[in-house]
């Protein structure tokens, strides 16, 4: 009874702490050590989540201190004129309802193609979680603020093609809902490898297919969205064959594993998460979606993405952002850094002529090909670190070519020369046409032909002519006489 008494009054005490906590809006007092251990405690956990959310939704306005769509419009064009020389503003399309998806490019040579590899953030893909939103212009700003004092700023900045799209969804923000103007859930709008939905691309939401064609535009090597609800990095494969909730792993499951812990390891707490092991899961193992964003970057756009929900709370104060982005701004940066941090990078070409030959790339083992972009030809194969890889470059035309890594800590360059399938005809027509004599004594030789030894050229035809009619002569007595004489012995 005494310990029943103990009990009670501990959970009172502990009550009245707390709700005296969320009225001063103490997520950003408490300690490292206390806050460590509030992430992912269970599954019911997020119903007294929810139930919480609810009851303040109807006393407190959820978007007081979040930027409105306007507001993020004038934040993304004020950044392009603040640091206008490592970044470009862009929009990909335009929302149902009409709202540009604005970009912002980040980069030395910002709208530039070059041998980097790209990177692209996307917020706010469902309307009611606008964290993600909030922490990219963090980023954004951060990077600007930082490049050239920062070591790692300085290493994003020349040397990545940083994207990033505060909002997918402003709609949905607008709304405060979590489908766009359309009602549609656009991270179940892409087209699915098990489920054959959205096949007709005009049928698509607006939203969507400007990330499609984006990603087309682009050549990603990998990328992220921001979801809010949880706490954990959320890898491929996000749906299974047969709709079960199990393990299901993608063809680079270990990379992806890894991928998702550099966020995982770097931020303050979601690597010590009690739901989620290391913080990090499998889409399938979580729960199945179909017509996920992730799923369908690794398959179609050669894109390795993450969905990452960085904060229990969908929908925290607005007080809690600057602590949201501190605890989230290392995996950020390290993930964005570990594309040339890590993996095996390189270029191919042509030994006949040295041009580039935009290859592609294969590890044995795996079964998943990276094509090297068509101007430069450059590679950006990501790749867990390990003892050793088999890396092979192919191109029709030409013989391929493998050779073994190992790769350790650290990326690696690897650019490969393949060599010219050619046939015996083909090596006959090839010598043929690559003679390589002199031009100009060709010409001089024209020249004696047709030029002021044009009389000797006429007058040695003549006496040719005339000694073939001599000779035709002769021939024709000799074969007379030769015949007379026959006839008359």
């Amino acid at each position: 009874m005494i310990m029943k008494t103990i009990t009670v009054f501990s959970l009172l005490l502990l009550a009245s702490t707390l709700s005296s906590s969320l009225a001063r809006g103490s997520f950003q007092t408490l300690l490292p050590s206390d806050f460590s251990h509030q992430s992912n405690v269970s599954r019911a956990r997020h119903l007294l989540e929810e139930i919480e959310s609810r009851s303040r939704t109807r006393s407190v306005d959820l978007t007081k201190g979040y930027m409105s769509n306007s507001d993020l419009e004038r934040a993304v064009k004020e950044f392009g004129q603040r640091c206008s020389n490592i970044s470009r503003i862009y929009s990909i399309g335009k929302s149902v309802n009409g709202f540009p998806l604005w970009v912002i490019e980040i980069s030395d040579k910002p709208g530039e193609e070059e041998t980097e590899p790209a990177f692209k953030y996307i917020g706010n893909v469902h309307g009611d979680e606008p964290v993600g939103r909030e922490l990219i212009m963090f980023l954004a700003n951060w990077l600007c603020d930082n490049h050239l004092k920062d070591p790692l700023a300085t290493l994003i900045v020349e040397n990545v093609h940083l994207h990033l799209l505060p909002s997918m969804n402003p709609d949905g923000f607008t709304l405060r809902k979590r489908g766009n103007a359309n009602n549609i859930d656009l991270n179940r709008d892409f087209p699915d490898q098990f489920l054959f939905i959205n096949d007709d691309e005009d049928s698509r939401q607006p939203e969507t297919r400007a990330i499609m064609n984006w990603s087309r535009d682009i050549r990603f090597t990998a990328s992220a969205t921001l979801h809010g609800g949880a706490l954990v990095a959320n890898y491929p494969w996000d749906g299974t064959d047969d709709k079960r909730t199990f393990y299901y792993g993608c063809p680079d499951d270990e990379t992806f594993r890894f991928m998702a812990s550099i966020y995982s390891h770097s931020h303050y707490n979601m690597s010590s998460s009690k739901e989620f092991v290391d913080g990090i899961t499998n889409g399938a193992a979580w729960y199945p979606l179909y017509g996920g964003m992730q799923d369908w970057n690794y398959i179609h756009a050669g894109c390795f993405e993450l969905t990452l929900e960085v904060s229990d709370n969908k929908w925290p104060i607005a007080a809690e952002l600057p602590i949201i982005w501190k605890y989230n701004k290392m995996s950020m940066l390290n993930l964005v850094a570990s594309l040339v941090k890590t993996g095996v990078h390189g270029r191919i070409y042509s030994s006949g002529d040295g041009r580039p030959l935009p290859a592609s790339i294969t590890v044995s083992g795996i079964n998943y090909t990276v094509r090297a972009g068509r101007t430069f030809a450059d590679y950006h194969r990501l790749l867990a670190p390990r003892d050793k890889f088999e890396v092979v470059a192919t191109m029709p035309g030409y013989k391929s070519r493998n050779t073994t890594i190992w790769l350790d800590e650290g990326a690696m360059t690897l650019d490969f020369v393949l060599d010219p399938e050619v046939s015996m005809k083909g090596s006959i027509l090839q010598n043929v046409y690559d003679c390589n004599c002199d031009s100009k004594s060709k010409l001089e030789f024209v020249e004696f032909l047709w030029g002021s030894h044009l009389e000797v050229f006429f007058v040695l035809i003549l006496i040719l002519g005339f000694l073939c009619l001599l000779f035709q002569r002769r021939k024709k007595v000799k074969h007379s006489t030769t015949k007379l004489r026959t006839v008359v012995v």
